[in-house]
């Protein structure tokens, strides 16, 4: 699924969890986030459910997983057909440098227009220097900002 020598990216298989699992980890304490176990066994599951438009792919080099990358498929109001979310993006430290995340980018770009989307998007932190470089040679910055508004608590009013 990659034309990267030494590296393939394909879709996660139910038998790789255990390798997965680290990737996922340390992605969540980049962005310092807990999840309860319940969730990551769900979201695991959700790669292998057709039914589910939630899908992982793997980075593999060296005989290892390098990168984990998760996409949604979606229906627009803007659109006629679908859009992809790129909500994850992982690259292990030991493996930056070597294309993985963009390999990563460009997998998922390939699928989502395999699927019919009309646009792969994502978001990062505004201080994640490092993930931005790359995305700024890959995609193209829209100026929008990203709000959020948890629903399961009071909103602080200003």
């Amino acid at each position: 699924m990659t034309s990267n020598p030494g590296l393939e990216v394909r879709p996660l298989s139910p038998g790789e969890r255990r390798d997965w699992e680290p990737l996922w980890q340390a992605y969540l304490d980049f962005y310092e986030h807990t999840l309860a176990p319940d969730v990551t066994d769900l979201t695991w599951a959700r790669f292998a459910d057709p039914a589910e438009p939630v899908r992982g792919l793997g980075a593999w080099a060296d005989g290892g997983l390098a990168g984990i990358c998760h996409y949604v498929l979606h229906r627009s109001t803007w659109a006629a057909g679908t859009y992809c979310y790129l909500e994850d993006l992982f690259t292990a430290p030991a493996a930056r440098g070597r294309g993985v995340g963009r390999a990563l980018i460009e997998a998922a770009a390939a699928a989502a227009r395999e699927a019919g989307a009309e646009k792969l998007y994502w978001q990062t932190h505004r201080d994640n220097a490092t993930a931005r470089a790359l995305y700024d040679r890959v995609a193209c910055h829209e100026g929008f900002l990203v709000y959020e508004r948890p629903l399961g608590r009071q909103v602080p009013s200003v």
